[in-house]
Parts: C-alpha cells; structure tokens; sequence
C-alpha cells in the first residue's frame, strides 16, 4: 500500500501571516522554521514512501529546499489543506492508496499519531478519510478553556459515536465544560490532531463540493466530509508522555517552545 505525506503550507494565513517561516528555538537553543520542524516531523513516521511540502509561496519553496525537502507547487486559489493536498497529489501523478496531510503547524506530532491513523483506516476498509483524536489531559484542557475565556482560538475538539464515526468537530471546547481540571483528573474532552488520512477518490471530490455553513463558520476544513453526508472515522491515538500542540496564534510561540525544552527537542 503506498502512503505519501503531504505538509500543505501557505503565506498569507489570516490569523498568522508568514507563520510557515516563523522560527520556532528548541531545547539546544538551535532555531528551525515551523515548515522545518513539521517536515522533520513528517520524516520520522515509518512505512511512507514520499513526503512533499505543498506551497502557493516561493519564500516557503525555497525554505524548503534549502533543508532537503521535496516541494510541489499549488494554486493560491486553495481554500485550505485539503484542497492543496488534492491538487498537490493531481501534480505528483496520483497512484498512492492513502495521501496523508500533515498541516505544518503541528510540529510536535509524534510519529506514532500518523502510523496509528495511516494503520487505521488501511483496516478498515468502509472507511474513506480517517483523522486522530487525543483525550485531553488536565493542563490541556486547561488551556482550552483559558484560550477560550480570553478570546482566543485554540485547539480543535471532537465527538464522536460509539464506532468512532465523528459527530462534530469544533473550535469551542465540546461537550461542554467550563471547569478547571486538577492534574490527573480525568476529562470529558478529545483534541482533534490536524493530520487526516484519505483515500484517494474522496480527497480528489472534495474541491467540487459547496462549502457550508458549518464549515464556514468553524473555520474547519473537515466539516466538509460531514456537510456533504461522508463519515470521518476518529482514531484515538496516545500520548506516551509526549506534550502536543499547534501553532495557532503568535502567542502559541513561547508555548511551543517550552514544550520542546521540556521534551529535550532540539
């Protein structure tokens, strides 16, 4: 079965212009742009055969290059990653069984989340796209209610069904609760991981759909799948200790960058 990566990245993001180049200081002190670390990230996952950074921009084009990556150029016109990865695997010919996008604003994705996902929709064969979801630990949880209170977008969350079949996705904290959780308490709340895995006829459909008002005003691309009646299968993957989160906002940076001292990331 083969398994290309592809990391859809632009420039002009609203909330975050120029975040793909935004350095990002690990725990040697050694900087590395957030393409950089995603693509690294992207590189550690086993049994794929093609990772390629999917840009609109030349200044990420040529950051890319410049540490090895394999880049394909896409149209301005994408509304978001998943039609870039639609187009981006147009361009590099098709013919892979599972086209995984990994955004590049998640540098710290273990590379057991990808192996995880990309294993469970190989099993599952009803299944066309399939995404990750982590339960929430206490400081996590946390941190989603204080984004929340002080106005700003933080993680996605998720529910889903007894079979793992999404319900909802959304940038609020669901289902709700507004309580501060202690260290080791147990939590209601799955944080939706941004890597999704599809099947190749689905990612090529998805840019001839209507976008819909779910997805509009979520902000979220995989609404998409569920406005227009396909099931998204949620893979819950585990932690293992390891601390994750995505660069959202510039106020994500220090964050971010603790983590990867924490973690001993270099």
């Amino acid at each position: 079965m083969k398994t290309a990566i592809i990391i859809p990245a632009r420039y002009a993001s609203t909330r975050y212009p120029g975040k793909p180049l935004v350095p990002l200081k690990g725990a040697t002190g050694q900087e590395q742009t957030l393409i950089e670390r995603s693509w690294r990230a992207a590189m550690s996952v086993s049994g794929v055969d093609r990772v390629v950074v999917a840009t609109d921009d030349d200044r990420i084009k040529d950051a890319s290059e410049s540490f090895g990556a394999e880049v394909v150029m896409t149209s301005p016109d994408c509304a978001n990653g998943t039609e870039r990865c639609a187009q981006a695997h147009e361009v590099m010919g098709g013919g892979y069984d599972i086209v995984v996008n990994l955004q590049g604003d998640a540098p710290l994705t273990p590379s057991w989340f990808v192996e995880d996902l990309i294993a469970g929709l190989a099993q599952d064969k009803t299944a066309m796209v399939a995404t990750p979801v982590l339960k929430t630990d206490a400081d996590a949880l946390n941190g989603f209610l204080q984004d929340r209170r002080e106005g700003r977008v933080g993680g996605t969350t998720a529910v889903f069904d007894k079979n793992r079949h999404a319900l909802y996705f959304s940038k609020e904290v669901i289902p709700f609760t507004s309580r501060t959780y202690q260290p080791g308490e147990e939590t209601p709340v799955f944080h939706h991981v941004g890597v999704y895995a599809y099947r190749p006829d689905p990612l090529a459909a998805y840019p001839t759909w209507d976008t819909g008002p779910l997805e509009t005003l979520e902000g979220l691309e995989q609404l998409r799948f569920l406005e227009n009646g396909h099931s998204v299968l949620c893979i819950e993957v585990e932690a293992r200790d390891r601390q994750f989160w995505e660069l959202n906002n510039p106020e994500d940076v220090p964050r971010l960058e603790r983590m990867m001292q924490e973690m001993g990331v270099a």
